[in-house]
């Protein structure tokens, strides 16, 4: 099930009563009870502050795959906290490209924004118990810190004169953040699904900021909040979230909340080692879509080996995904994005499918368009033979549609010179005098002129194709002459041969 994906409006108009938060609260401990007999749960939670980019796409899919394999949940939740930069355009292009990639969710997509009220209840239980304060440092205290910690050439980690003050000493007309009261002692260790065991000294976690001086939940508080309330039981997202696993820890902590399993997947890279960019490839999935064309089944199957392998499986179908996907075969390190392969892997897809498929999606890109349709799902079989993309089927189909006389290229004029005109007059005799017209007969015809006049095959097959095509290149010549038929392809021949 899919849920309307709509931008929220104010925060005004998104709060909600106690009442409804706490049907809210009972059926997410329901939903969560549902689950905890070992039923995953899985989430792809992306930004709607641009395109769904390729890494995203991957996190997405390895969410959706765990959850599948595992019988469980996979869910979405756009995190549009941000209000300046998040965009109906982008949640629009998240949703289609998931769609697109046959990425499909469960449930409705929640917004992390309308659930602001329930965040920031959140932070003042904490309050209330003790593993949170009211902090009301100024920005000069701060700099000082800021400062210091430069001076001393160490990270800054803010430590608040107000952590273990009474609440009642701060002044009372003065605005305040909410921080969390982490950890000064020991230390904390993940065992992550993915990088292993990871440990961090709880002196390197400085306290976070919960609630903001206008009320608003930070990101932090907002995406464990969530991941709680969604009964979220793995938590699959890139290396980069690594450290804020050790800073979001505590919160669930403080609560006495469940901890998700962590699988922090490393980022990609491109083919030469450095961190993706758009010159390696990083753009939106709608890209590869509209501008590459590159089907969706392809890019599945690349994105699922980029980082992830079972033996030496290359060709993976969704099926066989599903029933093979594990964290054990996430490695770690960072994958490397390689244009070339994913084009040469979408060539395989392409070739195997479905003519009338591929048709319709051609069509799409042709100025004809639908009415191309016919010819196009003809003519499929032998175009998809040498394409590695949808733009090359395209390109490769214009011969089907050009009006005479066509205007050869370079290449394709340079066989049109010397003794071709000639050659060409002899096949167009040939051809016109066959009674069928079919692959093997003109064939057996084309055979013929080039054994008469002495020459080989390919020296007169050559400036046909050129004649057909304008082109040097192209399917079998053959199968070119039955595709365009016998009035198209002789008047072709015509217009290039000797008068």
């Amino acid at each position: 099930m899919r849920g309307t994906c709509v931008l929220g409006a104010s925060a005004a108009e998104l709060a909600i009563d106690s009442e409804v938060w706490e049907t809210a609260r009972l059926s997410a401990t329901s939903d969560l009870a549902t689950r905890s007999s070992g039923a995953v749960v899985t989430r792809f939670a992306p930004s709607p502050t641009g395109y769904l980019h390729i890494g995203g796409a991957r996190t997405a899919l390895f969410n959706w795959l765990y959850a599948r394999h595992h019988g469980g949940t996979f869910l979405l939740r756009i995190e549009d906290t941000d209000r300046v930069r998040s965009t109906q355009g982008a949640i629009d292009a998240i949703v289609d490209g998931m769609t697109w990639l046959g990425l499909d969710w469960d449930g409705d997509a929640v917004f992390q924004f309308s659930r602001a009220d329930r965040h920031a209840e959140v932070a003042h239980q904490m309050v209330a118990g003790g593993t949170a304060y009211r902090c009301w440092m100024t920005q000069e205290e701060i700099a000082a810190q800021r400062a210091e910690a430069e001076a001393a050439k160490r990270p800054l980690r803010i430590r608040s004169p107000w952590r273990d003050r009474d609440a009642s000493e701060g002044p009372a007309d003065q605005p305040f953040v909410v921080r969390l009261k982490a950890p000064r002692e020991g230390a904390t260790t993940i065992d992550d699904q993915v990088q292993g065991s990871v440990t961090v000294q709880n002196a390197e976690l400085d306290d976070l900021i919960l609630l903001r001086s206008d009320g608003t939940p930070t990101y932090m508080l907002a995406v464990v909040v969530d991941d709680h309330d969604m009964g979220v039981t793995h938590v699959i997202r890139g290396d980069d979230h690594l450290n804020n696993a050790f800073r979001q820890l505590p919160i669930y902590r403080a609560m006495g909340w469940a901890e998700p399993t962590y699988a922090h997947i490393p980022l990609i890279h491109g083919a030469d080692g450095a961190k993706l960019s758009k010159r390696h490839g990083a753009l939106g999935v709608d890209a590869y879509r509209d501008e590459l064309g590159i089907l969706p089944e392809a890019l599945d199957n690349y994105l699922l080996r980029l980082g992830w392998g079972h033996g030496d499986a290359e060709i993976i179908t969704r099926a066989q995904a599903t029933e093979w996907f594990d964290l054990a075969g996430v490695g770690k390190s960072p994958a490397r994005f390689d244009l070339k392969k994913l084009e040469n892997l979408n060539g395989h897809y392409i070739r195997e499918a479905d003519d009338a498929r591929l048709a319709a999606l051609v069509a799409a890109r042709r100025p004809e368009g639908d009415d191309a349709l016919p010819l196009l799902t003809q003519a499929m079989p032998v175009l998809k033979v040498r394409a590695a993309n949808l733009n090359e089927l395209a390109e490769n189909a214009a011969f089907l549609f050009a009006k005479r006389p066509l205007e050869p290229d370079q290449a394709a004029s340079a066989l049109l010179a010397g003794d071709a005109p000639a050659l060409l007059a002899r096949v167009h005799a040939a051809l016109d005098a066959g009674a069928n017209w079919d692959t093997e007969t003109l064939d057996a015809a084309v055979r013929q002129v080039a054994e008469d006049a002495g020459v080989k095959l390919g020296q007169v097959a050559q400036p046909l194709r050129a004649a057909l095509t304008g082109r040097k290149t192209s399917p079998g010549i053959f199968d070119v002459l039955v595709l365009l038929g016998r009035a198209e392809s002789l008047g072709r021949i015509a217009d290039r041969m000797a008068k």
